[in-house]
């Protein structure tokens, strides 16, 4: 079939809730993906930060294959092997004493809600429930995760939004001490705005978040779902900035591919997860921790931070030479493979004229061209990119 085919039967049948490109991807190996009439892509998208390693790595394919020959599901009535150890990895690499899994970033956002209200009301009563957040963040789109994102582009349509949420710019450390009441329980950032844009946070922003918290005796959130598992070429975002948090949520890139979530959190926080207070049917289960142990492993062993940094090191010199050649284009920045360049104007036509040069690149907050390769990518690829967009820029007025 062609990739029209294809789509005529989508649009008969799918929820009309994505604006979708006009490709069927079929096959993906590496930093490349394959459509259903064999052309071949450059992914710089990477299922939105989830293919950390690449399409199909072959110790997460491995992983994947073995446990599915032993054992698919079992419910949380009883305890999983490969979901324990890929809990004491985590909480070997972090600041965390404990880990609840779910099956994806907004449940695990919505997980630290429950657990922030939750510790809140069993320390300071019923009246702390209050979640600071920033505007352009985004934490999901279920209810909960909605109300806590600060676009308000997400929240039309679904109005009244949860109670319990209040918003203040980033990198204002003044607005933040000022929005904190008495019923405030906690601030929720990413440590590094993926959606909003890849803003990054001003010099010394996460640190004053913990002392205000730690003053004013509120938890620190950090949303780590696209930021996390090596993105920014460290294992965490917040290791950047020396500032660990109370609770932190993770999915996309943790089990290479396989939809998985977990919410992390301090030993003294967790306590207040106790039996009955949250849940997941598959959170947790054997085929999805067991590729996300491999995964896991993969990124921490296999060179894929370091890779990481030396290739964001060649990116940004390369996206600044485009910066420099072109007076449309006003910033670039990010960390690691999480990178942004805003441009003065819509970004929406770069990414269709990027796909029919056989590239997969994403614009978010309209201006902003995103690229999330995988952490695999290579400099040759990367200026295969750059190249591409060097000719589509060349064509502008």
């Amino acid at each position: 079939m062609t990739n029209e085919e294809v789509i005529k039967v989508s649009q008969d049948v799918l929820a009309q809730t994505y604006g979708r490109f006009p490709v069927v991807l079929v096959k993906g190996q590496g930093c490349k993906v394959w459509d259903v009439e064999g052309k071949e892509y450059l992914d710089f998208v990477a299922g939105i930060g989830v293919c950390n390693l690449g399409h199909c790595h072959p110790k997460v394919v491995q992983a994947i294959r073995e446990q599915a020959g032993k054992l698919l599901h079992v419910s949380n009535l009883y305890h999983i092997e490969p979901q324990i150890q890929l809990a004491q990895l985590l909480i070997k690499h972090s600041f965390a004493d404990r880990v609840f899994f779910c099956n994806s970033g907004t449940e695990a956002n919505e997980a630290a809600i429950k657990l922030t209200r939750k510790y809140s009301q069993d320390h300071f009563g019923a009246g702390r429930f209050e979640i600071i957040s920033l505007l352009k963040s985004f934490h999901g789109r279920t209810l909960g995760a909605l109300a806590a994102t600060g676009q308000e582009r997400f929240h039309k349509g679904f109005e009244p939004m949860m109670p319990g949420f209040k918003f203040v710019p980033q990198g204002d450390l003044e607005a933040m001490e000022g929005a904190v009441g008495d019923s405030t329980c906690a601030i929720f950032v990413e440590p590094i705005q993926a959606e909003g844009g890849v803003n990054l946070p001003p010099e010394n922003y996460l640190q004053g978040l913990r002392r205000l918290c730690d003053r004013r005796k509120l938890l620190l959130i950090y949303d780590e779902v696209q930021v996390g598992m090596g993105r920014t070429g460290k294992l965490f975002a917040y290791e950047h900035y020396g500032v660990a948090p109370d609770i932190m949520t993770m999915a996309k890139g943790l089990a290479g591919g396989v939809p998985i979530g977990a919410t992390l959190a301090t030993e003294e926080v967790a306590k207040s997860f106790t039996p009955g207070t949250h849940a997941a049917t598959f959170g947790g289960n054997p085929l999805s921790t067991a590729a996300g142990l491999a995964a896991l492993r993969a990124t921490i062993e296999d060179g894929i931070l370091e890779n990481c940094q030396r290739s964001s090191v060649h990116f940004m010199k390369r996206l600044e030479g485009l910066k420099k050649k072109y007076p449309f284009i006003k910033d670039v920045r990010g960390k690691g493979l999480m990178v942004g360049l805003e441009l003065d104007r819509e970004g929406k036509s770069v990414v269709t004229d990027c796909l029919k040069k056989g590239f997969l690149i994403n614009c978010t907050n309209e201006t902003v061209l995103r690229f999330i390769p995988p952490l695999i990518v290579t400099r040759e690829e990367i200026d295969r990119l750059v190249q591409a967009l060097d000719e589509i820029f060349s064509g502008w007025s």
